[in-house]
């Protein structure tokens, strides 16, 4: 394991995370204009040294990479709530890259700071999101933060129903 700033990170994690950073918006059916925002990934630092990383895109997939190698993937096949949150997110991402710089370099994050990065077809836009208190002015940031927290949810209600589900196959 690489380590990058205080994170140790996996191969793997660096290799799916830049796949997520450069997807295609072809991939996508929907006429896009160029800054219109098709996917998202919020690096989300966390205690003792992990590091994930949320992806999210437009037609409601919404996967986590981890950097130690692990992830969790596949949930918005199976949960139309998650599925839902994601899709809100994407969509409510449009009003949020007026605060963003348009970037090449996908740096992780230092500190306790959520890198966010909005994925459109005239390139990648970039903000940091400190932790603690956003301002009430800051309207974009704080419905994208909200919404950022119901996915994040709902990942968690989808993992605790797939470790549900698991116990119960195996009894």
């Amino acid at each position: 394991m690489a380590t990058t700033d205080r994170y140790p990170v996996t191969q793997k994690y660096l290799m799916t995370r830049n796949q997520a950073l450069n997807f295609p918006a072809g991939f996508f059916n929907g006429n896009f204009k160029k800054k219109d925002v098709f996917g998202i990934v919020v690096d989300i630092p966390m205690p003792n040294g992990v590091l994930s990383s949320m992806v999210c895109f437009v037609n409601g997939a919404a996967n986590l990479y981890f950097n130690n190698g692990n992830e969790y993937t596949g949930a918005s096949q199976r949960y139309r709530n998650l599925v839902q949150a994601a899709h809100n997110l994407v969509m409510a991402s449009n009003q949020l890259i007026s605060k963003c710089e348009k970037t090449t370099k996908f740096d992780l994050p230092r500190g306790r700071a959520l890198n966010v990065f909005l994925l459109t077809k005239s390139g990648v836009y970039k903000t940091v999101i400190a932790p603690g208190v956003i301002p009430e002015n800051e309207v974009a940031l704080r419905t994208f933060y909200i919404l950022y927290q119901r996915v994040m949810n709902e990942l968690r209600s989808c993992q605790l129903k797939d470790a549900a589900a698991r116990r119960r196959t195996n009894n």
